[in-house]
C-alpha cells in the first residue's frame, strides 16, 4: 500500500512539474502588490485586481503614484517596503533590474515574445505591451468636410499636411488639432523623436553632452519643429495651450471638434470615454524630410514588469507574482486584460485576440510592417519635467526656437547620459 501511494504521489508531482511549462500555478493565501505607472489603465488594474483575487484566492493590490518611477520606488526600497511587482520604462529595468528584480530566464513567456530585456544575460524586463507614438487623427471629421477617403499617406509631409489643414479650416473646423501641454507628452514622448530620429542616436547624445551638438542648425530638430509650429497655430486652445485639459482634448479629439492631436495608443484609454469616432488611427508625424522617417512610427515595447528581489518579499510571493505574469501570457482572461479591457497590443506571439481599438491596430499594422523607429528608453529621469518645462514655455510663446534649442543643450551639457 505504502508502495503504491509512493507512486501515486510522484506521479502526481512528475505531473505538476511539467505543467508548469504550460499553465501557471497559481499560489494561494499570499498577498502581492502591484505598482502602476500607466495612468490610463488604472481603474482596469483596479478591477482586474479585485476579480483575480476572488479567481485566484491570491490577494492583489495595485497603486498609483504621480512621481517619477524612480523617486517613487526609491522611496519605497527607502523604507524597506518595496511592491512585489513593479510597472517601470525600459530605463528603469537597466537602472534598477540588476540590483533589485528576479531573474525570469527560464520562464516560459521570453520565448514568446522578442521585447523582453536582459542584461547579463539575465531576464529582468517582463514587456507589459507595445506601444508607438504619432499623429493620432480622427478621419470621419475630415471626410465630413473634404467629403473623400482619409488617406493618411498622403500626407506624409509637412506641405501636404498644411494644405489638409488650410482645407479642414476653410470647411468650417476652425482649429483642427488640440496638444497636450503634459511634460511627459511633450518631452517624453514628442522631444524624444528628435533624439530617435537621429542617424546616430546615441552618438548624437554624446554630442548634446559634450555640447559639440548645434541644435538649432540640426536637420531633424528644425523638422521636427516646423510641424510642432504648424500644430500650434492650428490648436483649439492656442491662446491658453498651458491650460488645455487632457481630458478636454481627448474628448474633442474623439469626438471630431479636432482632427489632429499628437499621442500613442495609450489614448485609446481616454478616448474611449467619450462618444467616439470607429474611424481612427495613428499616422507618422509630417515632415518635409527624405530620410524615410516620416512614413514610420516610434515605438516597440513599452512599460515593463519586474518582481522585488528582497528579503522583503518571499518566495511564495514572489512564486505569486509569476504567477500573475503567465496568467497574463496564456490564460483567456488575462489575455482579455490586456488587449480588450486595457486597449493594449501585446508583446507576445502567442496572443491571437484581435486588437479591436483603431489605435491598437493601427500600432499593429506598423509594428507588423516593420515600420516603427525603435524607442530611445535611456532618457535621464529629470528629461521629462525638465525639458517638458522648456516645451511648455514654446507652446506658451514664451520662448522661440534658439531659446529652446539652447535651453535642451543646456540640460544635456549638464547632465549624465544613462549608461547601457
Amino acid at each position: 500500500m505504502r508502495k503504491r501511494i509512493s507512486l501515486a504521489m510522484a506521479a502526481a508531482m512528475a505531473l505538476s512539474v511539467s505543467a508548469v511549462g504550460s499553465m501557471p500555478v497559481m499560489a494561494a493565501d499570499v498577498s502581492i502588490t502591484i505598482f502602476n505607472s500607466k495612468m490610463e489603465i488604472q481603474s482596469q488594474m483596479e478591477e482586474m485586481a479585485a476579480e483575480y483575487s476572488e479567481a485566484k484566492g491570491v490577494d492583489v493590490e495595485v497603486y498609483y503614484s504621480n512621481d517619477t518611477v524612480a523617486a517613487h520606488l526609491g522611496t519605497r526600497y527607502a523604507s524597506n517596503d518595496p511592491y512585489t511587482i513593479s510597472m517601470v520604462d525600459a530605463k528603469d529595468i537597466y537602472s534598477l533590474g540588476a540590483e533589485h528584480a528576479v531573474d525570469l530566464s527560464g520562464e516560459q513567456w521570453v520565448e514568446d515574445t522578442t521585447e523582453e530585456i536582459a542584461i547579463d544575460g539575465a531576464v529582468y524586463g517582463f514587456p507589459v505591451c507595445v506601444e508607438a507614438r504619432g499623429l493620432i487623427y480622427n478621419a470621419d471629421a475630415i471626410e465630413a468636410i473634404t467629403g473623400e477617403t482619409f488617406d493618411p499617406t498622403a500626407y506624409a509631409t509637412l506641405d501636404s499636411f498644411k494644405e489638409l489643414l488650410a482645407t479642414l479650416v476653410e470647411g468650417g473646423m476652425e482649429s483642427p488639432v488640440a496638444i497636450m501641454k503634459e511634460d511627459w507628452s511633450l518631452a517624453g514622448h514628442f522631444l524624444a523623436e528628435v533624439y530617435e530620429e537621429q542617424e546616430d542616436v546615441d552618438a548624437f547624445i554624446t554630442s548634446l553632452h559634450e555640447g559639440s551638438a548645434d541644435l538649432i542648425n540640426n536637420a531633424k530638430f528644425n523638422a521636427k519643429m516646423d510641424y510642432f509650429d504648424t500644430m500650434m497655430e492650428n490648436n483649439y486652445a492656442k491662446d491658453s495651450a498651458i491650460a488645455a485639459e487632457r481630458e478636454v482634448s481627448e474628448m474633442m479629439l474623439a469626438e471630431g471638434q479636432v482632427a489632429f492631436m499628437f499621442g500613442g495608443n495609450w489614448d485609446w484609454a481616454v478616448i474611449n470615454a467619450y462618444d467616439y469616432s470607429e474611424n481612427m488611427g495613428i499616422m507618422p508625424v509630417p515632415q518635409n524630410t527624405e530620410d524615410g522617417t516620416n512614413t514610420k512610427l516610434e515605438g516597440g515595447g513599452s512599460k515593463y514588469f519586474f518582481i522585488d528581489n528582497s528579503d522583503n518579499t518571499s518566495e511564495e510571493q514572489v512564486q505569486a507574482a509569476k504567477d500573475f505574469l503567465n496568467w497574463l501570457v496564456y490564460e483567456e482572461d488575462g489575455q482579455d486584460f490586456i488587449v480588450n479591457k486595457c486597449a493594449l497590443v501585446p508583446a507576445y506571439s502567442n496572443i491571437t485576440l484581435e486588437v479591436a481599438d483603431p489605435l491598437g491596430a493601427s500600432v499593429k499594422g506598423f509594428a507588423d510592417a516593420g515600420n516603427l523607429i525603435p524607442n530611445y528608453n535611456y532618457l535621464p529621469d529629470d528629461h521629462y519635467s525638465i525639458c517638458g518645462g522648456f516645451m511648455q514655455k514654446y507652446l506658451a510663446g514664451q520662448s522661440d526656437r534658439e531659446t529652446l534649442a539652447s535651453e535642451i543643450e543646456g540640460y544635456w551639457s549638464s547632465t549624465t547620459p544613462v549608461e547601457h
